[in-house]
């Protein structure tokens, strides 16, 4: 019998409670943005690069721009110029920005706003790689051959200038009508390219419906965020760069990485056994990469693979060294020892790992403050990367329970992504909802009714049953 929904916080509210129960930070300390606004950081020996023509690829409305590219192509290779906002020049290391960064450790991302890693001044002003100003960057070149391989990497301090900000959807669309600007036409074959290597390498890519929340105070709205294949290529070439960053730092002996164990065989057996029974043809010899790359996203049997496969990404971290390499440098995920290096204006360790390339390539010795630095940044990011998922989950929750507060009772139509014993974890399609639905020998990757029994806003709880 359908019962009623439990009271407030409403959506009238916005996502107040929520920085209060996960204690966000309102607002920077005073001295932190007076160092921020004070800073003048020391240019002496950058490299001009302005005459490249810079653009940047970024959600709509952006304004922390971390990354910007040039893409061209080089003899029967390319050669990719991609520009890194240079924070480390605008904090003075132990400073007041630089304990309060340490404290933060990224940008936490709420539907009503951003609690910033830095001050505004410098994240959506200084640093920030808008069009048309001149800025600061980490800039690494690299050459790659026919096939998308690298064959040279270099990294320096540089000027540059983005001359276009553009978004996923505005460089989708001039790429299929021949228009888009000349700084990204060889994105399409690149990103295809290096695409194809990552599946050879064993790169795992899980595509489940990613939730977004739109609207407003009092109409928020829970949708999903297509992934166009501009985005997935642009990903590419930040991935790129990264592990050319964990070449350098692994070759070096010094450097922080970000890491994921490889799946234990159990796990492996597991997963085959779930593709046996959603009814997924698994040959023999294939890989876990393969396998995946080759599903339709669309398919319910697809999105339940996909979620069994989520088992096999447990335990990432970040792993810093020196004098000597770790017990292991790979990222299951990846397929490769990878690094952060590409978000510095929003993520505290890029500026670290930054540091460690300039220095390392530069045939310099790594600052004695990142030195200092490594041994803590696994557990600082490890904190932070925590605090970031629960805050996105508590606010997805949040979304779900006012959207259903008004529907207990009613029937939906949802894809069983993975069953237990007496119940199941479900997707529904219509509002986008992913819950708990009570049942035994619920179908995995099969498309059933699904009643809502009950909703708890208060603890953003949404409970189902098989209709």
């Amino acid at each position: 019998m359908p019962r009623s929904a439990v009271g407030p916080p409403s959506a009238d509210g916005g996502f107040g409670h929520l920085r209060a129960e996960f204690d966000l930070p309102e607002s920077f300390p005073a001295d932190v943005l007076a160092e921020a606004e004070a800073v003048d950081p020391d240019d002496a020996g950058r490299e001009d690069a302005t005459a490249l023509p810079f653009v940047t690829i970024d959600p709509p409305g952006a304004k922390d721009l971390d990354q910007a590219m040039v893409l061209s192509r080089r003899g029967n290779g390319f050669r990719v110029h991609y520009a890194i906002a240079d924070v480390g020049a605008f904090v003075t290391p132990g400073g007041p920005v630089d304990r309060e960064a340490r404290r933060r450790g990224q940008t936490i991302y709420l539907p009503d706003g951003a609690v910033p890693l830095h001050p505004p001044v410098l994240s959506e002003g200084a640093t920030s790689l808008l069009p048309g100003e001149v800025r600061a960057a980490v800039l690494w070149t690299v050459d790659l051959d026919s096939r998308g391989e690298p064959t040279a990497t270099r990294v320096r301090r540089a000027f540059v200038r983005s001359v276009e900000q553009f978004d996923y959807e505005t460089v989708q669309a001039a790429l299929e009508t021949g228009t888009a600007h000349p700084s990204v036409t060889a994105l399409p074959e690149l990103g295809r390219l290096r695409r194809q290597l990552a599946v050879e390498r064993g790169a795992v890519e899980l595509q489940l419906p990613e939730p977004i929340v739109t609207g407003d105070v009092g109409a928020w709205q829970l949708g999903t965020r297509p992934r166009n294949d501009v985005e997935a290529w642009n990903a590419e070439i930040s991935l790129l760069t990264g592990m050319a960053a964990a070449s350098i730092m692994i070759e070096a002996g010094i450097g922080v990485l970000r890491t994921l164990p490889d799946p234990d065989e159990a796990s492996i057996a597991w997963l085959r056994r779930s593709a046996q029974a959603l009814g997924i043809d698994w040959p023999e010899g294939k890989g876990v990469a393969e396998l995946l790359a080759g599903l339709d996203p669309k398919r319910p049997e697809s999105m339940a693979l996909y979620t069994c496969t989520t088992r096999l990404l447990r335990g990432a971290g970040y792993t810093s060294f020196a004098g000597g390499l770790p017990p292991s440098t790979a990222h299951a995920g990846i397929g490769a020892p990878y690094a952060h290096v590409t978000a510095p204006i929003r993520r505290l360790v890029d500026r670290f790992a930054a540091e460690v390339c300039l220095a390392v390539t530069a045939g310099r010795p790594v600052p004695d403050w990142v030195r200092a630095a490594l041994p803590e940044l696994p557990v600082l990011m490890s904190s932070s990367d925590g605090l970031a998922s629960r805050v996105e989950r508590a606010c997805i929750d949040q979304v779900e329970a006012w959207l259903l507060a008004e529907r207990i009772g009613g029937t939906f139509e949802a894809v069983v992504l993975r069953a237990e014993e007496a119940r199941a974890e479900i997707l529904v399609e219509d509002p986008p909802v992913t819950g708990r639905c009570a049942g035994a020998n619920l179908p995995e990757g099969e498309r059933i009714p699904v009643r809502l029994t009950a909703v708890d806003v208060t603890k953003r709880k949404v409970s189902f049953e098989r209709a």
